[in-house]
């Protein structure tokens, strides 16, 4: 199946975290959505941020909200989201942007770290987002959200 650029969909980390977890609330969705990326329904990014962040939570014992992984076993799921997400490269253009962003948001503190994906996103054309953290992207009125494909 052909995809066109509103298939175009950037990923968050927890979508990355709730594909791996059973038991996150929104598993089902999760896959449901790679399932959809894998014939092209969606064509599916992220950057190195959002793996780095994966690695993070998958990695962290259970009981500090983590998933508690073994590092090699995070590495290896990293490895398959990578056969289905393309990692976006960072560069001037998107720090450029990220700065633009702090600006004209005012914004802080981890809210930092939301601004960044969303300049990866700008600086590569992208205006939908694969997320379960709707509200960290509200600021960002041109960002759309995908809807869950499963309720």
């Amino acid at each position: 199946m052909e995809t066109t650029d509103d298939k175009r969909v950037f990923v968050d980390t927890n979508v990355l975290l709730a594909a791996t977890d059973t038991d996150r609330s929104k598993h089902a969705d999760a896959r449901a959505f790679f399932e959809a990326v894998l014939p092209g329904t969606w064509r599916a990014f992220a950057s190195s941020q959002v793996l780095r962040e994966y690695l993070v939570v998958a990695t962290l014992p259970i009981e500090s909200n983590g998933l508690g992984l073994p590092p090699a076993d995070a590495c290896q799921n990293v490895r398959a989201f990578q056969q289905l997400v393309q990692i976006l490269p960072e560069g001037q253009e998107s720090q450029d942007r990220l700065t633009a962003l702090i600006r004209h948001h005012g914004l802080r503190g981890k809210r930092i770290h939301d601004a960044n994906l969303v300049a990866v996103m700008d600086t590569h054309g992208l205006v939908q987002i694969k997320t379960y953290n709707g509200q960290d992207f509200s600021a960002f009125e041109h960002i759309i959200q995908v809807p869950g494909l499963v309720e």
